[in-house]
């Protein structure tokens, strides 16, 4: 069947979605979910990882396409607990399940696919400052992993 007139068969059946820039973007919504590329930046350097998230109405997905990254966890204690890094490989489907606490430690070639609910953001979030310690573990995993 032909798409509509005035109508092309990308905008009626499917959308090719792309982001090149750097940080974390939605690019598809539908109801409840959406999914989101990150993308190297700054804050993600590892010297200025100083803190966990944790999502407390959902779980988070992450898929590394390209690049290297490591996702790094603290367990799903109100605090922060033993700090338990994931070497992610190209195209295997990381679940975050919800309440965790982790912080991602990205190459600056990186591309993540992130599937979440569309309505995770800070007002469903919790944060937590990094000990000394964890600071000093976190960024020596990050440096022996990235070789920086």
């Amino acid at each position: 069947m032909p798409a509509p007139e005035g109508a092309s068969l990308e905008t009626e059946l499917f959308e090719v979605k792309n982001y090149s820039g750097e940080g974390y973007k939605p690019l598809v919504s539908f109801e409840t979910w959406r999914v989101a590329v990150l993308r190297y930046m700054d804050e993600l350097h590892p010297d200025k990882l100083d803190e966990m998230e944790r999502h407390t109405a959902t779980d988070e997905v992450f898929i590394l396409t390209q690049g290297m990254a490591m996702l790094v966890l603290g367990g799903n204690l109100p605090d922060v607990g033993e700090i338990l890094p994931v070497a992610m490989n190209t195209g295997e489907i990381y679940n975050v399940k919800q309440n965790t606490w982790h912080t991602i430690i990205l190459s600056q070639d990186a591309n993540i696919v992130i599937v979440e609910n569309a309505n995770t953001a800070r007002e469903n979030s919790e944060f937590a400052s990094l000990s000394t310690g964890e600071i000093r573990s976190v960024r020596s995993l990050a440096r022996d992993f990235l070789g920086v």
